[in-house]
């Protein structure tokens, strides 16, 4: 990796490109420094202790510790692309285009886009009012709604709105002119701008330099780890028949007769089954917190049992994040594999799988193989987002048990699979320059 990023710096053109990343990725971080109007910054280290809030923090690269105009980040696109790939297998037209090549997936990129916008619009409110209503314990936005300060309610809006799609329009661009996946770097510079945080607080805790080497070594041992289960996959190997094609002046060619295979990876839904999951499971404890103090007694009392059971230092919480995380990794995986449509397209090519019969014979087989895959990509990430808490046990410090890591969970999925994708990509740019070279 450092090889290849040595090579990178030394021609001028892949310089330029890490270095425009690099300033696009440092523009975010400034913008995400100014906070949106109204907001109380003193009552803002309460609320970062609340598990949602965490959540939206990591998704918006560390811009909602703030409340800034930068708050939601990413997130509503993300949520719409998700949407987006969930609605493709149901709605036959959405299908149709999915199928139509490039220009397909353009217009799929350009429904998500119009998509984001009343989700930025959902979430920055929702959000907004959380805050302003004390869900978190504590009112960030006193005067946020339109029966109390309508102009700052619009305004706030405005902000969030507009913060969403600068930072869309900022990875659009780092797609475009630099290196790697502009959306997914913006999250990952909020991730690992938030490392040094929860390093401090580490060192100042009892036990900090103790604690810290232990977490150091889990964290570094679970990256070797997601490296070794994210590159794994299965091959299946692909023949494609010989076939005659008629060429220009009426000449005929044979084509095909080549081997190819599938690559089915360990682990295809990344870190999505551990977002919806603690989305999931985190939203009923912070909708019950609202209600801890009612005067109604069963209200009161579901609601104290919401809070104790759906909170992250409770075992029930754990042991249902684990099975939730198994659960939507087949649920997610499914979808996709469905999506790509491999059989259809292997028999359309004149492809087939040595030993099975194309057609439905072929969809069966696959679907077999992948879930077997599967598997093992569910129960890995399962292990990955309790080994908090299973580090925490073995320390006996449950108190401990969302920070066992440098990062998070679902924020070391993120952070190797960007640095993996990334340096893919340059070792692309570096091996095309020099083929160049060598031409020359």
């Amino acid at each position: 990796m450092l090889t290849a990023l040595r090579s990178a710096l030394l021609l001028p053109e892949l310089r330029k490109k890490i270095l425009f990343t690099l300033g696009i990725l440092l523009l975010y971080r400034v913008l995400a420094q100014i906070p949106v109007p109204g907001v109380d910054r003193e009552a803002m280290g309460q609320i970062m202790q609340n598990d949602l809030a965490n959540l939206f923090d990591m998704l918006s690269g560390g811009a909602l510790s703030r409340f800034s105009i930068m708050a939601m980040g990413v997130y509503p696109y993300i949520t719409a692309s998700i949407i987006m790939q969930l609605l493709v297998p149901i709605i036959p037209k959405l299908e149709e285009i999915a199928k139509d090549g490039d220009a397909g997936r353009q217009k799929i990129n350009q429904y998500t886009t119009y998509l984001t916008i009343p989700l930025a619009i959902l979430q920055g409110f929702g959000t907004a009012s959380l805050m302003s209503g004390g869900t978190f314990g504590t009112a960030l936005l006193p005067n946020f709604g339109f029966s109390k300060d309508p102009l700052l309610t619009v305004g706030v809006l405005v902000a969030l709105l507009t913060g969403s799609f600068i930072a869309l329009w900022l990875g659009n661009l780092i797609t475009q002119e630099g290196i790697g996946n502009g959306v997914s770097l913006i999250i990952f510079g909020g991730i690992v701008a938030e490392m040094w945080p929860r390093i401090s607080g580490l060192l100042a805790s009892t036990n900090g330099v103790f604690l810290t080497i232990i977490f150091t070594i889990v964290t570094v041992a679970t990256v070797l780890l997601i490296v070794y289960v994210q590159e794994g996959q299965r091959r299946i190997p692909v023949r494609y028949g010989k076939r005659v094609r008629t060429m220009k002046g009426n000449r005929l060619m044979m084509v095909g007769g080549q081997s190819s295979y599938i690559p089915i990876r360990v682990n295809s839904a990344g870190m999505i089954p551990l977002i919806f999951a603690s989305t999931l499971l985190i939203f009923p404890g912070t909708i019950a917190s609202a209600f801890v103090n009612s005067s109604v007694p069963w209200l009161q009392s579901i609601a104290q049992f919401l809070s104790v059971n759906f909170s992250i230092g409770s075992t029930a919480y754990w042991i249902a994040y684990f099975i939730l995380v198994v659960a939507f990794t087949f649920f997610y995986t499914a979808v996709v594999f469905q999506q790509q449509n491999i059989p259809e397209s292997l028999q359309r090519q004149g492809g087939y799988i040595p030993g099975i019969r194309p057609g439905k014979r072929t969809e069966e087989y696959l679907n077999k193989v992948v879930n077997r895959i599967t598997l093992v990509g569910a129960l890995f990430l399962g292990f990955v987002a309790i080994l908090p808490w299973l580090v925490s046990l073995l320390l006996q410090q449950p108190s401990l048990s969302n920070s066992a890591l440098l990062i998070t969970s679902a924020g070391l999925l993120i952070v190797v699979g960007v640095v993996l994708d990334t340096m893919k990509q340059l070792e692309a740019q570096l091996l095309m320059r020099h083929y160049e070279g060598f031409i020359k």
